[in-house]
């Protein structure tokens, strides 16, 4: 067994799984029931919209910070009070009589799921030896993905069919069996000998930087408000990192970016994240507005990009534990970026579907490829101490390259076609606009090419 074992490995696994099916699935479900929750509960277009973002904002804002606590106090410690956290209020949300309870509840579920995602991985890559540590997470990554996916299609069926509240009712005991797994079958990692302090101060810095970053991005069409939520946000990221230079036990030791490979294997899952997350809303679009298909045709159609996500990432995890990681996650990159440059050339009104479809099928296969051995690789680049560090990194990434991906396509569409609707009129527009945003994908897709190809060797830590 490694050093710094938390558990039996498979109950630390069956529990990190569930975790982080559940934390992405009461995104992408909720979102599906929205317009029944606002009837329901007679709330604004604003206040739903909030109910999304602060999910997603609270995710954000406190993922490195808890990745990091976890290291100095034990992951376990912030993992099981998070989960617990999840699960109650997954629960209660379902009883919520009015929609500011919603919103504030939602924001607590998204804290309780930040404590329990910042430091999962890490748990992982405690439990089993770098010579399986690929595959394991490669489990990990597909249960992620397949809350995501799952979670639009559970949530519309349990909507029709039961009514919103039972989304979140329905989910509760599996966060209970969760629970359950991770007091019986999990253990307190040994603590780091050397006493370190938790830095709250840079914390808050943090919090308040992504914050103001994320919810920027979600208004980024409002000038002047979203692009100013956004350069304040990126002001007080430059000054973190300041004070994070001249802090005895920072928050982020800023000295772990002279290592190169850690930090360009950052860098490039930003860039991964940035070029693949926006598909699904401009292909979505493109589908019910282009080519007049409903949206259950649509829906099963793009179903094509994560399916394949869930199938390669298993399969990735174990190439990883066989061959040299950061050389596995670069040709995932490469055949996500031929995806998106195929369909930045082709995507138009009479493109056949089977084009559309091995389209979404390189962009799914590449990401599935790409994404566990690049955080097997971002785990073993640091030492055990820091494996919450490293998780909370790629929990950053991909919040922070979501965001950026989001607000290239808001800003994109707003140039070209400003307030105007989609309409038959306005779809040449529409395809233009699309076109760009493709090209500009596969930009970020080819910077994240450039990133993993020079990221060099990795010295093996343990």
């Amino acid at each position: 067994m490694p050093k710094g074992i938390v558990g039996a490995p498979g109950m630390v696994l069956i529990t990190v799984c569930i975790a982080q099916f559940m934390a992405p699935l009461m995104l992408t479900a909720v979102g599906v029931a929205l317009p029944s929750l606002g009837d329901d509960l007679g709330a604004s277009a604003m206040q739903l919209g909030l109910i999304e973002q602060l999910y997603v904002v609270s995710l954000a804002m406190g993922m490195l910070s808890f990745g990091r606590y976890g290291d100095i106090v034990g992951q376990r410690r912030v993992f099981l009070p998070g989960l617990i956290i999840f699960t109650v209020l997954t629960c209660s949300l379902g009883a919520a009589q009015s929609v500011e309870m919603v919103m504030l509840q939602r924001l607590f579920q998204g804290l309780g799921a930040c404590m329990m995602l910042s430091g999962s991985l890490a748990m992982v890559a405690k439990a089993y030896p770098y010579e399986v540590r690929g595959r394991k997470i490669g489990i990990v990554s597909a249960c992620t993905y397949s809350g995501l996916s799952l979670g639009p299609v559970l949530g519309g069926f349990i909507t029709q069919n039961f009514g919103w509240r039972y989304i979140f009712l329905m989910f509760a005991p599996v966060g209970l069996l969760a629970t359950v797994a991770c007091l019986l079958g999990t253990k307190e990692s040994p603590r780091d000998p050397v006493r370190e302090t938790m830095d709250w101060r840079g914390a808050f810095y943090y919090a308040v930087s992504v914050g103001l970053i994320m919810l920027g991005s979600a208004h980024a069409k409002e000038f002047p408000y979203g692009v100013l939520m956004i350069a304040t946000g990126i002001i007080g990221l430059i000054f973190f990192f300041r004070f994070q230079a001249n802090t005895l036990y920072p928050l982020l030791d800023i000295n772990i970016f002279k290592n190169r490979f850690f930090t360009l294997s950052c860098l490039a899952a930003l860039g991964n994240y940035a070029a693949t997350f926006g598909i699904t809303f401009m292909m979505s679009l493109y589908l019910q507005y282009v080519r007049g298909f409903p949206p259950r045709v649509a829906g099963s159609i793009l179903m094509i990009q994560p399916v394949l996500q869930i199938i390669m990432s298993p399969v990735a995890g174990r190439l990883a534990d066989a061959f040299e990681p950061a050389k596995v996650a670069t040709i995932g990159m490469l055949v996500s970026f031929t995806g998106l440059m195929t369909a930045s050339a082709t995507v138009g009104r009479e493109t056949s579907l089977w084009i559309i479809g091995c389209e979404l099928i390189l962009i799914g296969a590449g990401f599935g490829i790409f994404i566990t051995p690049n955080s097997t690789a971002i785990m073993g680049s640091l030492p055990s101490r820091q494996f919450g560090l490293a998780s909370g990194m790629i929990a950053a990434m991909r919040t922070l390259g979501m965001a950026v991906s989001m607000t290239t396509i808001t800003l994109i569409f707003a140039l070209l076609m400003g307030e105007i609707a989609i309409t038959p009129a306005s779809i040449p527009s529409f395809l233009k606009s699309m076109h760009i945003g493709l090209s500009v994908l596969a930009v970020f897709s080819c910077l994240g090419v450039i990133l993993s190809l020079r990221r060099g060797k990795k010295v093996q830590l343990d």
